[in-house]
């Protein structure tokens, strides 16, 4: 059940914001036995490890990536520092298959798994709902399984209309790395931009903005001036929370920032683009018609 969170802030004012949770969402896969053409795979391609799981080719991975981080996949190696790949981990494993996609890297690391005579393939990235099916089609080609993507494929198309949210919301995309003081909004091809439209609601960033990720700046922000924030909830807790959002430059001043209309989603499931997407548009649409009260 997603979480609902009411809380006064500073004004003794309360506000409703709303997280979603890998537990809120559920993956469609296929069931039944599967022979695959590969028997032992490290996955360092974003949301490929997810496609395998529902593709019942979770048996046959032995590593994965840090961005990687379903529930279902926490006794699986991770092979990466951060986001880098370390080549000694991977080899160390002893795949047959290693599947990265354009933002794998660094390059040396990829050329010596190559050069250990393992085989590597790349699969496309996926930045919208459209880009889904290719992917499963590339995953199921790889390991040996295309009738196996095919069907998960059909599954995907049969869910049929989306829940649109009444109103034409308008939502801005924050990615937010307090840490590391990265604070971007989300603009045309973002990823956030796809899920934003499927539902119903107006990317202000993807509309006004330039960019697949902005610069934040107070100026910026207050003159999109979003009814909703959009984050992940591991950027949310690096501003520390809500009261930290807020404090951001132009937050306050927008009528999301007055209102504290924020939605967190998991870092692993919100641009995952994969077989829990679906799931997660339902909620997300749930969620702007609860922050909109």
């Amino acid at each position: 059940m997603s979480i609902l969170m009411i809380s006064g802030c500073a004004n003794s004012q309360n506000f409703l914001s709303k997280s979603i949770s890998q537990e809120d969402v559920t993956a469609l896969s296929v069931s039944g036995t599967q022979n695959f053409s590969v028997k032992r795979v490290v996955v360092l391609a974003n949301g490929v490890a997810e496609i395998m799981v529902a593709l019942n080719a979770k048996s046959i991975l032995v590593g994965r990536d840090i961005s990687s981080n379903e529930d279902s996949l926490s006794d699986i190696p991770i092979v990466t520092s951060g986001h880098q790949v370390i080549s000694e981990k991977v080899i160390a494993l002893n795949p047959d298959l290693v599947i990265i996609d354009a933002s794998t890297g660094p390059k040396a690391a990829i050329e010596q798994i190559r050069s250990a005579k393992i085989k590597v393939i790349q699969t496309p990235e996926s930045w919208s709902l459209e880009d889904i099916s290719p992917k499963v089609l590339a995953v199921g080609s790889a390991i040996g399984a295309p009738g196996a993507a095919k069907l998960l494929i059909n599954k995907l198309i049969s869910q049929g209309t989306i829940k649109q949210v009444s109103g034409n919301p308008k939502i801005a995309f924050l990615y937010l790395r307090g840490t590391s003081t990265v604070y971007l909004i989300g603009g045309p091809g973002s990823g956030a931009d796809s899920l934003i439209k499927e539902i119903g609601g107006v990317d202000v960033g993807a509309e006004n903005l330039p960019r697949a990720f902005n610069t934040l700046t107070a100026e910026s922000l207050a003159s999109l001036n979003p009814d909703v924030l959009l984050v992940m909830t591991k950027g949310l807790e690096s501003v520390g929370g809500v009261q930290g959002l807020i404090k951001l430059p132009g937050v306050a001043q927008t009528e999301a920032g007055k209102r504290k209309a924020i939605i967190d989603v998991d870092d692993s499931l919100l641009l995952s683009f994969g077989p829990r997407s679906y799931s997660l548009l339902t909620e997300l649409a749930k969620s702007v018609e609860i922050v909109m009260q």
